[in-house]
């Protein structure tokens, strides 16, 4: 996510926790609930491998702060302490999403840029390059939309994620920017102000 204010802090909310508990649950016999805890902990883990890697090229004012305490590896996610940290300039890891099962990455990332005053929240995707105008999988003609209001999603029944992540994004107007961050330079890009994937914004912005 980026900030709206002139400090140079960034924030990047991590997921992935889907790879740790095993994605659909094949050949698990636990409940939903367990599952998605040890989801919650991959995304953790997922968080402490990027700030290692931030750390190995030399970004020293890196914070990781985890929804549910492990003080061990990182700080307990607080409001105030996080916009401290981004108004210093630091880049803040988000991770565990909200601490609680049933919710998936999407909607901590949007209830983290609203807490945090972001000034659009950037999705990543893996595989795809933006909104589609049909599933790629099953359309070969499908084409990337460049923008899109909240509106239109909803009008138009578009998947862009979470659909409880995306009513609350459309609540509070936050911008939004799909990418596929699967492909090299496409943040820089984005950064550079560089029309790529697909923007998702409130018509009234």
């Amino acid at each position: 996510m980026t900030r709206n204010s002139s400090d140079l802090g960034s924030c990047v909310v991590v997921g992935g926790g889907n790879y740790f508990r095993g994605g659909s649950n094949s050949g698990w016999t636990i409940p939903r609930a367990e599952l998605d805890n040890v989801g919650i902990l991959g995304t953790v883990m997922n968080g402490i491998f990027l700030r290692g890697a931030l750390q190995n090229c030399d970004v020293d004012e890196v914070r990781l702060m985890t929804a549910i305490p492990i003080p061990s590896v990182g700080e307990p996610y607080i409001r105030l302490r996080a916009q401290h940290h981004l108004e210093q300039g630091k880049v803040l890891i988000l991770a565990g999403g909200n601490g609680q099962p049933f919710v998936t990455t999407d909607y901590p990332s949007v209830q983290r840029a609203i807490e945090l005053d972001a000034e659009a929240l950037l999705v990543a995707k893996n595989g795809v390059s933006g909104v589609m105008t049909a599933d790629p999988k099953l359309d070969a003609s499908a084409t990337v939309l460049s923008y899109l209001s909240h509106e239109d999603v909803i009008d138009r029944r578009i998947k862009v994620m979470d659909q409880a992540a995306f009513v609350l994004a459309m609540e509070h107007a936050l911008t939004l920017k799909v990418f596929d961050v699967s492909r090299l330079d496409q943040l820089t890009a984005i950064c550079d102000g560089q029309q790529i994937g697909t923007l998702v914004e409130s018509r009234t912005s």
